[in-house]
């Protein structure tokens, strides 16, 4: 399951560089996290970088974009490989 970045976040700017994946960016309003290219830190780190370091905790999962752990591995491959 990717991440999201609700409403609450302060658009402090932490989130962004500590993304392996390049998903979150600025959005309109606040920080935006591309579903396509989160993978919770999966081949990267054991925990999301994002959710670690945010310091409002406005970044939970994403109940509308469910994958399993194997998934998000095979989208880190994918990624890493385009990269």
């Amino acid at each position: 399951m990717s991440l999201m970045i609700t409403d609450e976040c302060i658009n402090c700017d932490v989130c962004e560089p500590e993304c392996p994946n390049s998903a979150i960016s600025q959005g309109e309003e606040i920080y935006e996290i591309d579903p396509n290219l989160c993978t919770e830190c999966v081949g990267h780190y054991d925990e999301p970088q994002c959710q670690q370091v945010c310091p409002v905790d406005c970044i939970p999962l994403d109940p509308d974009n469910k994958e399993s752990k194997e998934e998000l591995m095979q989208k880190y491959i994918v990624i890493t490989a385009n990269a």
